[in-house]
Parts: structure tokens; sequence; C-alpha cells
């Protein structure tokens, strides 16, 4: 199995997952500012490169079955900030990987977001057969990707399905993040930058259950289907009872919880109807309680891992995000 942006978040647990269950797992990945190495099991064979490069493609698939993509530019505040990367690697990169198919035959999984669909801020939960609606750069970058994949089903022939998670969270997750920002923001007794209200609503997934809903897709998923991968209306939270939830946790005072002006564009509500993958057999295991407190834990425990990322390249990005908007905020 190629696992394409394995060395991130979401990507890492899988590469972990497969080789739990007995598979050959190659990983592809750029290694960007949120790529880790050290994210991956020592023994994996890694291969550093982009997919939106064929010959990198190409050599580290060779000898694959299937190839899981993961790899993504992918917080909306940096497409706010610099949209252009996220065409390259959402749109071009899935598209060297379909035009690698075509003559290889091997399997794809696209890895994508609720955030297609964009706000559902009206009510009902978003269905694999709706229209997307894409309301920022990322967003609207994964569905151009996305688009790709049905059309080369029907076209060429190709063996590939699309997965679309809701907000997932969990260990080692880059902590530009809400969840991970916010926990080792507290750890350090810092500000938490609570966007506009903190009224918006989202379905929390943990990271073991989102990959356990892929690599059901990867081994039973129809070629040109999409499939929705969350949680379901009990694991919908506004983020400010995360944030108050976090704080908890951590023990922090309830005074670094600051009301920050809110981002353009800020959907209000994901929600997503998952009934097409639970036919499968899929369920999430994980509630929200138990997941939040296990990944707090988890960054108490690993300061090692979290504290090197929070300076140099991500100091500057912070600042840029939200030293204007801390320096004017409100108590929360």
């Amino acid at each position: 199995m190629l696992v394409s942006g394995g060395a991130g978040f979401i990507g890492s647990h899988f590469v972990k997952r497969l080789q739990r269950s007995g598979d050959d797992v190659v990983v592809l990945d750029k290694l960007t500012y949120s790529g880790n190495r050290a994210n991956l099991p020592a023994d994996v064979e890694f291969h550093h490169g982009d997919i939106a490069e064929p010959a990198d493609v190409a050599r580290a698939a060779a000898g694959c079955d299937a190839v899981v993509n993961f790899a993504a530019e992918t917080h909306v505040d940096r497409s706010i900030l610099a949209a252009e990367d996220f065409g390259r690697t959402e749109f071009r990169g899935t598209q060297v990987l379909l035009e690698h198919l075509r003559t290889s035959g091997i399997r794809l999984v696209q890895v994508s977001t609720d955030e297609v669909y964009g706000d559902l801020e009206a009510g009902g939960s978003a269905k694999e057969t709706d229209a997307l609606n894409p309301s920022s750069p990322y967003s609207a970058a994964k569905a151009a990707g996305e688009l790709l994949v049905p059309a080369y089903v029907r076209t060429f022939g190709v063996n590939a399905s699309i997965t679309r998670g809701s907000n997932t969270y969990g260990p080692n997750q880059y902590p530009e993040k809400f969840i991970p920002l916010f926990v080792t923001n507290a750890l350090d007794g810092q500000s938490l930058p609570l966007y506009g209200d903190g009224r918006q609503v989202r379905d929390w997934l943990y990271v073991e259950d989102h990959c356990a809903g892929i690599e059901l897709v990867l081994r039973e998923g129809a070629a040109g289907e999409a499939y929705n991968v969350g949680a379901g209306h009990e694991e919908e939270h506004e983020n400010i009872e995360v944030a108050q939830r976090i704080l908890e946790l951590t023990g922090a005072d309830a005074s670094l919880l600051r009301r920050v002006a809110d981002r353009p564009g800020h959907d209000r509500r994901y929600s997503l109807d998952t009934s097409k993958l639970r036919a499968l057999g899929w369920s999430p295991e994980t509630g929200f309680d138990d997941g939040l407190r296990a990944t707090v834990d988890w960054y108490r425990d690993n300061r090692a891992w979290w504290e090197p990322i929070k300076s140099g390249e991500f100091r500057e990005y912070y600042e840029r995000q939200y030293g204007e908007r801390l320096s004017t905020s409100l108590p929360a």
C-alpha cells in the first residue's frame, strides 16, 4: 500500500493501522511544515517526494496494489493567507496520481473533507449525492481534486473512491489546528484565540475511527463512489464548548479564552450523513469525551514532540494569524 502524505497527522495513523493489519506500506511525503518523519514507524519504507511530480509517484508506487492519498495543504487559515500551494497539491497532485492509475491499474482512495459541502447552518446533514459548495480556498481545492476522480473512473475506467471526513482530532496533530492549538496553548498558559462568537458547530471524529472508515472504503468501497466519514449528530459540538472542555482538562484558567475577530467566510456548521458507510459495517468507537481526554493527555506527556514545532516557521505563522487579533481580543 502506498500512503501519500503519510507523514502527516491522519496519514501517519493510517500507516500504523495498515502495518497492524499485516500490510506492506510505502510512504511518499514532501515533508512540508506539517509532515514529520518522526510520526512514522522507523521500519516503514519512506520516499521523500511530491505527488505533483510524476517521477516521484512512479518511483514510490512501483509494485504497490493501492494508493491512499492524504497529501494536501490542509488548513483553511493558511489557504486564506496564501492560496497558491493548495491548487498544486490538491488538484495537480491528484491528477498525477490518477494518470499513474491509468497505466498501472492500481486502486486509489482519495481522502477529502466534509468542508466540500460548505455551510449547513440551516440544518440537516450532507449526503454524498449533495452538490459541492466549498467556502474557502482550501475546500475549493479539495473539491477540485475530488471532481477528477469520478471523471477518471468514467472516462478511463480507473478504480478509485473518495472519502469525506469530518473534523478529526487526536495525538500528534500539527498544533495549528483548533484542538491541538488550544491544548498546547492552555498547557503553556497562553491565550486561546476563539473566532467570533465561538458558536460554530463541528462533527468531531477521533483519528482512529477516521482511519477505520478509510480502510473499509479501501477494501470494500465501489469505484467512483464517495463515502462520508463522520461521528454523527451526537458528536456535534460548538467551538466554545470544546474550548471550555480543554480548559477543564488542562486545569488552565478560564481567563485564557479570548474572543478574536472571525476569519473570512467562516462556515457555521458541518454535519455528515454517514449511513452509506455504516451500511458497510463501520461505526465510530471513541466518544468525544474519551477522545478529547486521551488527546489532552498525549500532548501533556509529549512536549518533546510539539514544543520544537511551536517555534520558527510556526511562530511566524501564529503571529501573522493571531497577533493583531489577540491585541484587540475580549474575554470569552
